[in-house]
């Protein structure tokens, strides 16, 4: 367990730390970073790739990985748009239905055979993701939807807004899909803290034996794990899609190791049972203020890159250390055979 401080972890602090110093540097240079349009653009961008990491850290805690949830996003999102389109349906809650439900079903898939093959699930998941993203391009369609073909809904919800500030360049506003963010982690905070399922897959990310000991069967665990991963996918998926008014057969998938490193950078062990749904939204936070702002320093995009990798591996080293000392201190000892 890491060790804190009020509630809060030293990754978290050291987290918090980096992004205030940031902040100011980035603004002492640019003082349009603290321009309000800034900070709304920021939130709207990485509050789908928020929502996916509370599914992340969910399958994490479980001692597993998903790679593929960026495939479940865009299969689930273009399999929802195609319907409404043929259907000549607007309906957004349904085309967030069919998303989130073909999201758990890819899921279940995933939950099935990291259970039965019992290979590592980063393998599996790379395999998955490979082979939904094939399944959807070759049976369900590859055309691409601009935002002329797309149910008027798409548009108004994907510009939507919980309210709006005047400002020189016009009337710009928080959008909703901050909500979304915010559901998705009451909703994971319920699972975990709250459920007994929860309290399982943590158990089952430190020991699967014990986990069998106690009485959980791991299947229903990787299950309600991976599901809840593919149902946030799902989720995720239209959420992109709204707003930025098109469906690209091949947008997102490619971007799934960029959500990993921020959510290990915030904390969330890859050997599993351990992490935190604050450092998992620090981890990403950090990684689209990096993204959204090299601009106003007058740095490329190569260099969120290098920001975003030297970060990961000083994330990962601290926390091994932490690991290695806490297992000094309980005389925990690693044999390898």
């Amino acid at each position: 367990m890491l060790k804190r401080h009020n509630g809060i972890t030293n990754t978290e602090m050291a987290l918090f730390a980096i992004i205030l110093i940031y902040s100011i540097v980035v603004g002492v240079v640019n003082s349009g970073f603290f321009n309000i349009d800034t900070q709304f653009d920021i939130i709207r961008s990485s509050s789908y790739v928020m929502v996916l990491a509370m599914g992340l850290l969910v399958v994490m805690l479980s001692g597993g990985i998903d790679i593929s949830f960026m495939a479940m996003a865009l299969f689930g999102s273009y399999t929802a748009t195609k319907i409404l389109v043929s259907t000549g349906s607007s309906s957004i809650l349904l085309a967030f239905a069919i998303s989130m439900g073909v999201g758990i079903g890819l899921g279940i898939i995933n939950a099935l055979l990291v259970s039965w093959l019992r290979l590592p699930p980063f393998i599996i998941t790379l395999g998955t993701s490979n082979l939904f993203h094939g399944v959807m391009a070759t049976f369900i369609g590859a055309k691409t939807y601009g935002g002329g073909r797309l149910p008027p809904s798409y548009s108004n919800f994907g510009s939507s807004t919980l309210f709006k500030v005047h400002t020189d360049i016009g009337d710009v506003g928080l959008s909703t899909s901050i909500l979304f963010v915010l559901g998705a982690v009451l909703l994971t905070y319920f699972l975990i803290y709250r459920t007994t399922v929860g309290r399982g897959i943590v158990a089952l990310g430190n020991s699967e034996e014990a986990t069998k000991r106690i009485g959980y069967k791991p299947l229903l665990l990787r299950i309600v794990a991976y599901g809840y991963m593919g149902f946030l996918a799902g989720c995720a998926g239209m959420i992109y899609v709204c707003q930025v008014n098109a469906v690209y057969p091949d947008k997102m998938v490619g971007n799934e190791l960029m959500v990993v490193a921020g959510v290990i950078i915030g904390g969330v062990s890859i050997s599993g049972g351990k992490g935190r749904i604050l450092g998992a939204l620090l981890g990403i936070f950090i990684i689209y203020l990096l993204n959204s702002t090299l601009i106003f320093l007058g740095l490329t995009s190569s260099w969120n890159q290098l920001f975003v990798g030297a970060i990961l591996i000083i994330s990962v080293a601290v926390t091994s250390y932490q690991e290695k000392k806490k297992n000094q201190k309980h005389l925990i000892f690693n044999v390898s055979i």
